[in-house]
């Protein structure tokens, strides 16, 4: 029989033990995060005072890139603390917080970006009608369940989760607490644990693809009957950001927590998380600006 144990914190192992690796870890690790937070920033900083983003589809991206600043703020300041320290240990309320955070905001990443993807149908769809459909009241309304659903949704397995003591060994290979990992560390059988934890990744990721999938099925349906191929290069492009964006997010999270993996490829399940948690957070930004010249000519403007 295991012996239970009261984990009062627990060490990730996430990051090298070479000095001067951790030294290039951590300088990288600190520009990316500040340089996400500012591209994010900037983002809600700019379609909030443009009075030509005040559109329902700036101000879904605007609580996204909010979500995105959490996300990542969840799980960076840690690691860079552990880097900069050369010490890596978290306590137990601090590990259970920063995987409820991390998961309800990756949830409400995901309902958002289902939200978005309705925005577009909306857009294309029915474009005479879109500022009557898409009113302020609804999109309100669309943006607090994304939050709420984000939470509720990781709640009620947080529960079950949280109320399981931990045996033995507190070492966590990864460099944030992720539950998958946490739960080989629990009491008794997990495999209730581990079977609503996969319901629940399956039904958050799933269902929001699904509303994103049948969205963009109907978006493709409508553009190709445009006649003129301008209309049609006009519509695509549109999605393209927000379709960039959902193949990442989706991709890195099935693989996660979706596709059963071995145990020597921790690894690889480390650098896909890192894509998650840092990469995708640092591109979106980009992407959304980059390819929109209204949001380009907004900036001059606030540039001005």
């Amino acid at each position: 029989m295991e012996n239970q144990t009261t984990v009062m914190e627990f060490i990730l192992l996430g990051v090298a033990d070479d000095d001067q690796l951790q030294y290039v870890l951590l300088t990288n690790l600190l520009v990316t995060y500040i340089l996400t937070l500012t591209g994010n920033i900037l983002i809600i900083t700019v379609t909030l005072i443009n009075h030509h983003l005040q559109t329902p589809m700036y101000f879904f991206l605007r609580n996204f890139s909010i979500s995105e600043i959490g996300l990542t703020t969840t799980v960076i300041p840690k690691a860079l603390a552990n880097l900069a320290l050369g010490k890596n240990p978290i306590s137990l309320r601090g590990c259970l917080t920063q995987t409820f955070l991390y998961f309800m905001l990756g949830t409400t990443e995901f309902l958002l970006l289902a939200v978005m993807s309705f925005d577009r149908y909306v857009a294309i769809r029915k474009p005479l009608r879109y500022l009557t459909i898409m009113n302020s009241q609804v999109c309100s309304l669309l943006v607090i369940t994304a939050w709420v659903g984000g939470a509720v949704l990781i709640l009620s397995p947080s529960v079950v989760y949280f109320q399981m003591p931990f045996c033995g060994s507190n070492i966590i290979n990864h460099f944030f607490c992720d539950s998958t990992l946490m739960i080989e560390l629990k009491c008794g059988n997990t495999k209730v644990l581990e079977c609503i934890n996969f319901i629940s990744a399956v039904f958050t990721l799933l269902r929001s693809l699904a509303i994103t999938a049948v969205s963009y099925i109907n978006i493709i349906t409508a553009v190709v009957k445009i006649p003129s191929a301008a209309g049609r290069q006009k519509a695509f492009s549109t999605c393209a950001s927000h379709l960039t964006v959902v193949s990442m997010a989706y991709g890195s999270c099935i693989f996660m927590y979706l596709i059963p993996t071995p145990s020597n490829s921790l690894d690889l399940s480390k650098v896909v998380s890192i894509s998650n948690t840092v990469v995708s957070p640092l591109l979106d930004p980009l992407i959304y600006s980059l390819r929109n010249t209204q949001f380009q000519e907004a900036l001059r403007e606030s540039t001005k």
